[in-house]
């Protein structure tokens, strides 16, 4: 049976204003659950993946639709790494998973349709650089390029030094980041000593 009346109308809002849904969303507003299956019955939503809810795509899905959904299944986390590296396009690498930094002692997320690549941090190293861009109506922290490049230095044994370099490199000549702004994160990660012959060549 369609969904009528007022549930319907405040779901739909909350999709639109949300971007993705998530089921909790809903419990939150105080609507039912079974307003959800009722309104992907009449085309009014699109299930994503288990809990996950958009209203439907008119154009399609976005190239990084993978980076909103993340966002909203772990709204502590930051999108981070190789992840990041390919929504600024400066690296070669084409992530089979989004990658995601939390907090150091938090609770490592569960996302049986959705790939995830978790590291941690903690203090500035969690909390500096963090910008946000929108996907799909959705607010997407994300590491700025600067801070991003730094972290590839930071986690190199789980993307590869020869990652790091290249996104260093590729950032630079294409005038994405600053040799200021790269040492400055680097001091935050503690990689400056690694980082230094990259940087004294792009002098």
């Amino acid at each position: 049976m369609p969904p009528t009346g007022n549930h319907r109308d405040r779901t739909i809002k909350l999709a639109n204003r949300l971007g993705i849904l998530r089921s909790r969303d809903l419990v939150d507003a105080g609507i039912p659950r079974t307003y959800l299956q009722r309104l992907v019955e009449a085309g009014d939503l699109d299930r994503l993946g288990r809990g996950l809810y958009q209203r439907p795509a008119k154009v399609g899905l976005s190239l990084h639709h993978d980076l909103a959904a993340a966002a909203r299944r772990v709204p502590r986390g930051v999108v981070c790494l190789i992840s990041a590296l390919a929504y600024y396009g400066v690296t070669t690498q084409l992530p089979s998973a989004v990658w995601l930094t939390i907090p150091h002692k938090a609770r490592t997320p569960g996302a049986r349709d959705l790939r995830l690549e978790i590291v941690r941090a903690s203090g500035r190293g969690f909390t500096e650089g963090v910008e946000a861009v929108t996907i799909e109506g959705v607010r997407v922290p994300i590491y700025g390029l600067a801070k991003t490049v730094a972290d590839c230095f930071k986690y190199r044994r789980q993307v590869g030094e020869d990652v790091a370099i290249e996104a260093l490199r590729d950032a630079l000549d294409a005038g994405k980041t600053s040799l200021e702004e790269l040492a400055h994160f680097a001091a935050i990660d503690r990689v400056t000593t690694r980082m230094a012959p990259h940087l004294d060549r792009g002098r």
